[in-house]
């Protein structure tokens, strides 16, 4: 490892992941992300892009998948390789470059999730054609897409911080449910409760669903004046303000897995 350049780490262990996809069989979590995008559509109706309650509590479920998805691609990729990554680290490994191949990984995975996700939430459920700025498809993509990757991310420094898979499998239960109860969507949150909730992907993944269905248009059709519309704004700076709040939240996890990966080198076991 120690003739190797970072750059050249981050391509041998991006060509890794990927072999280790190929004999893994990795192709069977495309498959359960095209599965759970079926059921939620299936259950949202067809209510879903039409009326506010249907399309809002459709596009949390589907937030929910997304983030469960994604966590659950990576919440053992790193423990597991503990050992591994011990050793090497100590002949030239640089962490950061693991890290990055990691990431890189993780994001086609998480672009090819999130295609087939809008891909069946498009088809069964026949959202407008028209968003904000571009085509619906084009930013249900890039929603769905920032949601997996930046659930990803979180879950590799979940994956950074165990020390072996069993305390990283004992730690997603907790992560997912911060992630949905703190979201602000099943409760009304107030105090410190509702600081929490900026910090969860939950809560802006939905925001930005919402604002490119335009509820706020279908809370006009309800005579609704009393509904906080802020965060449902039909504006491309909304959602792009949406978009790259998550962009921040996966760089900020990105690097704090790299400092997290780094106590490898004092790990006594």
């Amino acid at each position: 490892m120690e003739r190797i350049s970072r750059f050249g780490q981050v391509k041998v262990y991006v060509g890794k992941c990927f072999r280790a996809f190929k004999n893994e069989r990795g192709w069977k979590m495309l498959i359960s992300a095209g599965i759970i995008a079926i059921i939620i559509s299936w259950v949202a109706g067809d209510d879903m892009f039409l009326t506010y309650s249907a399309t809002r509590s459709g596009a949390f479920a589907l937030v929910c998948a997304c983030i469960w998805t994604g966590i659950f691609n990576s919440i053992q990729s790193i423990c597991r390789e503990r050992a591994i990554i011990k050793r090497e680290n100590r002949t030239g490994l640089h962490i950061s470059s693991y890290i990055v191949a990691h990431m890189i990984y993780e994001m086609v995975l998480s672009f090819i999730q999130a295609f087939i996700t809008t891909v069946i939430v498009v088809i069964m459920r026949h959202p407008p054609t028209n968003g904000i700025f571009t085509l619906v498809f084009t930013e249900l993509l890039i929603t769905f897409f920032l949601v997996i990757f930046a659930a990803d991310v979180l879950g590799m420094l979940v994956s950074c911080i165990a020390k072996n898979e069993t305390a990283a499998m004992t730690a997603m239960p907790f992560v997912l449910i911060l992630q949905l109860v703190m979201s602000g969507i099943i409760f009304e949150l107030q105090g410190a409760a509702s600081f929490v909730s900026n910090l969860t992907i939950s809560k802006w993944g939905v925001n930005a669903i919402c604002s490119i269905s335009n509820v706020n248009m279908m809370l006009d059709a309800l005579f609704a004046p009393n509904f906080d519309r802020s965060q449902y704004t039909f504006l491309t700076s909304h959602l792009a303000q949406l978009w790259m709040i998550l962009i921040v939240f996966t760089l900020i996890y990105g690097i704090l897995a790299v400092f997290s990966l780094k106590m490898v080198s004092k790990d006594k076991r």
